[in-house]
């Protein structure tokens, strides 16, 4: 069963995760705990590292909420101007076999990814985000891209996600409630134990046909 910890052993357990990854330089990042929510401040030299330092604190057990205050301070290596940055990312989205690309309209200014459209499916959405979060040059990305499913057949919404989480490794669907709205909506309601539930819970709610929305009230244990 989770247990909550205190705030200076939260404090201490995020310093401990974030040490642990090389990707990330723990030294110029502020870690504050407060009732399960982590603040992390200071700055990281690239997107990805801040990236990283958000999921790294996402991982630690007792984290509910990851509330990032982080500056991008590119180094002289990695500085690009916008309209470089523009074409690397349209032929990173060209080149991704999971982006609908011609339904992605693309801004960049002073490093930082604007990306919208229209597509069919969430984990459409996420590959847009993941092709571009990673090139050279890139201080953050502004996800604007809408999820609207052509229209299918009818069905239950409701069990055919509790059927996915039942077949999960990762989520306990006895205690997930499904609420569904009309108009796509879902919100998920219920205990978990980790973050990696968390994110199988609404996987399974996002690759249900019809779904274009998915509210997350999910809390800890």
């Amino acid at each position: 069963m989770w247990q909550s910890k205190s705030d200076s052993a939260l404090e201490r357990d995020v310093r401990e995760e974030l040490a642990f990854d090389p990707r990330v330089d723990v030294k110029a990042i502020a870690v504050s705990a407060k009732g399960g929510v982590v603040t992390l401040s200071g700055s990281a030299p690239t997107f990805a590292a801040k990236l990283a330092a958000c999921r790294d604190a996402e991982r630690v057990s007792g984290v509910n909420v990851v509330v990032e205050h982080m500056d991008v301070s590119l180094p002289d290596m990695h500085a690009r101007n916008d309209a470089d940055l523009a074409k690397a990312v349209a032929d990173a989205l060209r080149w991704d076999v999971e982006v609908p690309h011609g339904n992605i309209k693309t801004s960049v200014r002073d490093g930082w990814i604007t990306l919208e459209g229209t597509v069919e499916w969430q984990y459409q959405r996420a590959a847009a985000d993941g092709a571009v979060r990673y090139l050279v040059g890139v201080k953050g990305v502004t996800n604007q891209i809408a999820v609207a499913p052509s229209p299918a057949k009818a069905i239950d919404v409701k069990q055919h996600i509790k059927d996915a989480l039942t077949r999960s490794a990762e989520a306990d669907a006895q205690h997930i409630t499904v609420d569904t709205m009309e108009g796509g909506s879902v919100t998920l309601r219920g205990k978990i134990h980790s973050w990696a539930e968390r994110e199988e819970v609404v996987r399974a709610a996002w690759a249900t046909p019809g779904v274009r929305k998915v509210q997350d009230e999910l809390i800890y244990a």
